[in-house]
């Protein structure tokens, strides 16, 4: 009984971690020829926890819903609330619905609005984001947590930093955002821990026509290409 619980040294942990990449790679190699074929898409994210009486919800429905209507799919994190939105307001309009999904102690669970050859299912966090970011021509950020928030910030950084084509970041909620906005200026940009130009990475807008026009707008001077 002993020799079953003991602790595992530092040499089989790390043995497991080697294995470990297969496990990893798989999932890349799944998510490369499922997302190839989809077409361009813009990915919505948001709280799993807003609620389907929530405004928020509703919005990011009708947001969802335009996006398709002007020749997009669109892609969440497959799970409920703002998620579950993006990928109804798709599905009710007759486009793409994607869902890149990650099993999580808590919240995530598949919503039934995902096309059923478009659910992908993901163990890690950073595979999951680079599908995100790689097969996406645009973010659309809802109210969202911390999850939304590392999703911003990513992009925002890989554009930053040329790692990937500029494309659309768009805010959706301006009383949300407005408290981070003003920090970013306030705070990051007096600092000097960035620069003016870098302010320009994202838009913050109130309702579903404006995220259009960003789209629309950015797509008539640059022609979609994959972000890798």
């Amino acid at each position: 009984m002993r020799k079953e619980h003991k602790h595992k040294g530092w040499n089989e942990i790390k043995t497991n971690d080697s294995w470990a990449i297969f496990k990893i790679m798989g999932e890349f190699v799944t998510g490369y020829e499922k997302l190839s074929k989809i077409g361009p898409c813009i990915s919505v994210f948001g709280s799993a926890r807003t609620k389907p009486n929530h405004p928020y919800y509703k919005l990011a429905e009708e947001v969802a819903s335009k996006i398709v209507e002007h020749g997009y799919g669109v892609i969440t994190g497959g799970g409920p609330g703002i998620m579950e939105a993006g990928n109804k307001g798709a599905y009710i309009a007759g486009g793409t619905s994607v869902g890149l999904n990650i099993e999580l102690p808590f919240e995530q669970h598949d919503n039934p609005y995902i096309d059923s050859d478009k659910s992908l299912d993901f163990d890690y966090f950073f595979v999951r984001k680079v599908m995100f970011v790689k097969y996406s021509q645009g973010f659309v950020v809802m109210p969202g947590g911390f999850g939304t928030l590392d999703e911003l910030f990513e992009a925002m950084t890989l554009i930053q930093t040329l790692k990937i084509e500029t494309f659309p970041i768009i805010l959706v909620g301006k009383k949300f955002w407005g408290g981070l906005v003003d920090w970013i200026k306030n705070t990051l940009l007096e600092a000097g821990n960035i620069s003016p130009k870098d302010l320009d990475l994202f838009h913050v807008v109130d309702d579903a026509d404006e995220v259009i026009d960003i789209l629309n707008d950015f797509y008539k001077e640059y022609r979609l290409s994959p972000n890798f």
